[in-house]
């Protein structure tokens, strides 16, 4: 099995690097191969350029964008391992995907762009295992509160990985980790990194449908 984890922080020692390694280890126990695309190391440029936005409407493929779907069609896992900026990815994580998601590899509207926003949407990548992991530095009551946690998972697990066809995608917070007064916090949620990826490569792991999920959880919430 290989797994292509995307990571996004300027630190490779620091907490969110410990929770991606906690995260490695089951895979690395077990033998299989992992790929980390540490975003800040490679000086990856999330922004979405001229290029970008001319191959959006038909033209070429942007330098370097076709090595990344490479790496992600090379996958039978994906991870995404980040720190939770402002409720939500950091930016350089969500311009990677702005850039590497691309309309002709992962959707496509009717037989092209010349029928986007006239046919229906076609998922185009397979249904990859994936697993999101965000540490955060508020409390899960905070996310409970307000609702961050599903804000999140609509925009994300639905809005980008299943539209795009992932439809097996978790999503997993470790809460309230900032600052050393937090280090039982802190060494719980790389045991729970662990465990996570325990369960994501079980044999018996059952496949996750995100937007069915969402859309039933929506709707009993509609119904009461």
């Amino acid at each position: 099995m290989q797994l292509l984890t995307v990571f996004s922080h300027p630190f490779t020692d620091r907490y969110p690097a410990a929770v991606m390694d906690a995260f490695h280890e089951p895979f690395r126990q077990a033998g299989h191969t992992i790929d980390v695309l540490d975003l800040h190391r490679e000086g990856f440029d999330p922004r979405f350029t001229e290029a970008d936005h001319a191959h959006f409407w038909g033209g070429p493929v942007p330098d370097g964008i076709a090595e990344m779907h490479r790496r992600v069609e090379a996958a039978d896992r994906l991870a995404f391992v980040y720190p939770v900026y402002w409720w939500g990815m950091p930016a350089m994580m969500k311009g990677w995907i702005e850039r590497v998601f691309t309309g002709g590899w992962a959707y496509q509207y009717g037989a092209g762009v010349d029928d986007r926003g006239k046919q229906p949407l076609h998922a185009l990548l397979p249904s990859i295992p994936t697993v999101l992991i965000g540490v955060g530095g508020s409390k899960q009551r905070t996310y409970d509160k307000y609702g961050y946690d599903e804000a999140m998972r609509t925009q994300i697990d639905v809005g980008i990985f299943a539209y795009c066809g992932i439809d097996d995608v978790e999503s997993h917070l470790i809460h309230d980790v900032e600052g050393e007064h937090n280090a039982p916090r802190r060494e719980a949620g790389i045991a729970q990194a662990g465990r996570i990826a325990e369960a994501f490569i079980a044999p018996d792991r059952v496949a996750r449908t995100a937007k069915a999920d969402h859309l039933a959880a929506r709707q009993g919430m509609l119904s009461r």
